[in-house]
């Protein structure tokens, strides 16, 4: 029996939406690409106030810029994020590349971006872990970010991502053990 997400999906086309019912049992809307309107923003701002929301694009260019442009509008939006490594295929980047259980994994660890930004992390966190200012500092963020399923991004971003999707001293510690583990 498959899981049921109540939340409503944002997926950017129908390869991915029909890739999430093979995992989740849930509602998905799909934006078609970036090319979507006003028409569909208020749709998806109906539908997280009605049961939440759920921003699951490639991990991409594209899928940041469609990522970013919706939660710009909502805020309250939940993020899920698949690494490049189990969402390609053939060079192709896209959610309906992921395995069934890859997808479920990033749909579990959804988080919603916190409204007031914590500091718990700093840059000097990330150089004490050689997430940054290191010959593989790319690799290791890389790692991290897919540990965590917050999405890759530099060393800023991952900074950024840390403190706003309230990543936890505790988990981050967690993940880094991980990250470690893998020299």
């Amino acid at each position: 029996m498959k899981m049921t997400i109540k939340e409503v999906i944002v997926a950017e086309g129908r390869d991915d939406e029909i890739a999430i019912k093979k995992a989740v049992d849930a509602e998905i809307i799909t934006t078609h690409g970036f090319a979507f309107g006003r028409k569909l923003i208020n749709l998806l701002k109906e539908m997280d106030k009605k049961k939440g929301i759920i921003i699951f694009t490639d991990s991409d260019y594209v899928g940041s810029q469609i990522r970013k442009r919706i939660a710009d509008e909502i805020p309250t939006a939940k993020h899920a994020y698949l690494s490049q490594r189990v969402s390609t295929k053939h060079g192709d980047i896209g959610v309906e590349n992921a395995s069934p259980e890859e997808i479920l994994k990033a749909l579990k660890a959804a988080r919603a971006t916190k409204t007031e930004k914590s500091t718990e992390f700093t840059m000097a966190d990330l150089i004490k872990n050689n997430l940054v200012n290191s010959d593989d500092a790319s690799r290791r963020r890389e790692m991290l970010s897919e540990i965590l399923k917050i999405g890759y991004g530099n060393g800023k971003k991952t900074l950024s991502k840390l403190n706003s999707f309230g990543i936890t001293r505790e988990e981050f510690e967690e993940a880094m053990k991980e990250v470690n583990s893998h020299r």
